[in-house]
């Protein structure tokens, strides 16, 4: 999913991830510091901010284990046919809405359906449920019955997709595949700002910049919240002042603050918790226009940075070089990776070989980023720099609002971009199809290269998985080669965590199940 990359102290301050505090009892309040969703329609939201709240409000059919394993959510069981093209899924009979409707199969189809209705506006449909029978043509208007999708009975949903992908389960955890009310989503408009969800809390208040509150839902088939509610405290200061003074009870540990809460002499170190994240930060060029369609100046703006420099500086070491697109603990990793070297001199030889011959003869360059129109990031900053210093080149910056930039960035894009993206599941499909295949709804720059398109098509199909990552790995070291993207670094969440609070743990995706947390005061 999408992630902001964030800008200065100001700017990062606004856009923190949600963060606990809490209570004691099992009635009481968890305070959270939190921003506005920009949506909490599961079919439209494609991006962390919502996707925070979303998670709680609503579920599918799978979810995400511990181990991060597609596990039971919704259906309690599943059957896969030996050509391994239809799931049949069994859904628990437990199952209602937060107003007390039960949930059938047909609820799900309908909600299958109106996710790929070109109405409804989705970005993620064809992404995540591309791969069904028939979803295709509903997406195009041919249709408004995905036909690889029959209900069976009130409990029993038969999905058959186009090929045998071992990620296709993986892919039903998104926030695309919940459920959602057809008697509230047909009423149009903003009808999720009152959703009747099915998760483990229901929207009781949302009162923009301001307040937002989560109540537990009684429905909720499995354990229920260990609070009664979640207040998120919209816009709510900096949180690393609330934490100190106890307004919350955890937060997201900024530069700013990074050598307070390492000193192991100090308050807060023994609060602090580091989870390595599956997600990677990355420069994106359009592929398709002057001056990035050339190769040979996308891999000279790539080896012109000094990532090494920018990370023990800019980020004091809290982030991780990055030479390829994958994440150090996702599956294909290949940590003997050949990335592109920073080397001036071979990038100021590339720029005079390409069909430029100089820097002088360069259009003007801009990079788009997330913003309110203040001052950029450190890191951008940075970036800018090196290659003012090192080729010679001035880039400029253009800021776009976080809903524009994070749902509109393919059109709205200049002649690069930079962001961040966050595993939806622990699979290399989930990086390397999803941002860099030809025509991909999240392929921003679309970039479009034939020979890696055949070798993720075959890697997506191919059953054998240790063969299947080979063929990923193979693709990946391709699109370096290509310098399909910049990559930047692989980020960390560093954050503390009072000692009264229990079960507040980030995934490595980045979020924490609020329904697990509990806490005991003195």
């Amino acid at each position: 999913m999408k992630r902001i990359i964030y800008a200065p102290l100001s700017v990062i301050v606004l856009c923190s991830l949600l963060l606990v505090g809490c209570q004691r009892g099992p009635e009481t309040a968890l305070n959270l510091y939190g921003i506005d969703p920009i949506t909490l329609d599961p079919a439209v939201s494609g991006e962390m901010i919502s996707h925070e709240y979303i998670q709680q409000i609503y579920n599918g059919l799978v979810r995400l284990g511990e181990n991060l394993e597609p596990s039971p959510d919704i259906a309690e069981r599943w059957d896969v046919s030996a050509d391994g093209r239809t799931y049949t899924f069994y859904l628990r009979r437990d199952i209602k809405f937060q107003d007390g409707r039960e949930v059938t199969a047909s609820d799900f189809k309908y909600s299958f359906e109106r996710a790929c209705r070109p109405a409804t506006g989705s970005l993620t449909a064809a992404t995540y449920l591309g791969d069904i029978v028939g979803v295709e043509e509903v997406l195009s208007g041919k249709a408004t019955d995905i036909s690889g999708v029959r209900v069976i009975d009130d409990y029993t949903l038969q999905i058959t997709i186009d090929t045998p992908k071992s990620y296709f389960l993986a892919k039903m955890t998104y926030p695309v595949a919940f459920v959602v009310d057809s008697n509230e989503a047909e009423l149009g408009g903003e009808w999720w700002r009152e959703p009747n969800g099915t998760g483990p809390f229901h929207l009781k208040k949302w009162e923009e910049e301001n307040l937002l509150v989560l109540e537990r839902n009684g429905h909720y088939y499995g354990e229920k919240a260990g609070v009664g509610t979640v207040v998120f405290h919209l816009w709510g200061g900096v949180p690393m002042n609330l934490y100190e003074t106890g307004e919350i009870d955890a937060t997201e540990v900024y530069i700013n603050y990074i050598d307070k809460v390492t000193d192991p002499a100090g308050n807060f170190y023994q609060e602090l918790q580091i989870v390595p994240e599956l997600s990677f930060s990355y420069l994106g060029f359009d592929h398709t226009r002057p001056p990035f369609d050339d190769a040979n100046l996308r891999r000279a703006f790539s080896m012109a940075l000094d990532k090494d420099k920018l990370v023990k500086l800019v980020f004091k070491n809290m982030m991780e070089r990055a030479d390829g697109i994958l994440p150090p603990d996702i599956p294909g990793f290949n940590k003997d990776l050949e990335g592109l070297e920073f080397d001036v001199e071979k990038a100021r030889e590339l720029i005079a070989s390409s069909s430029y011959g100089s820097v002088d003869n360069l259009p003007q360059i801009t990079l788009t980023t997330m913003g309110w129109g203040g001052l950029i990031s450190n890191s951008l900053e940075a970036i800018v720099y090196e290659w003012r210093q090192n080729l010679g080149v001035e880039v400029r910056v253009r800021q776009l609002e976080p809903e524009q930039f994070l749902y509109h960035l393919k059109a709205e894009k200049d002649e690069m971009y930079y962001l961040g993206w966050v595993a939806d599941y622990p699979h290399p499909q989930n990086f390397l199809e999803i941002l860099f295949r030809t025509g991909e709804d999240n392929n921003a720059g679309e970039y479009s290269n034939p020979s890696v398109d055949d070798i993720l098509n075959q890697a997506g199909v191919e059953l054998d998985y240790a063969t299947s990552l080979a063929l990923y790995q193979e693709a990946e070291q391709m699109m370096v080669e290509d310098a399909a993207c910049i990559p930047l670094w692989f980020p960390k969440n560093y954050y503390l965590v009072k000692p009264y609070v229990s079960g507040y743990e980030l995934t490595p995706m980045g979020y924490a199940e609020l329904s697990k947390v509990s806490v005991e005061r003195d």
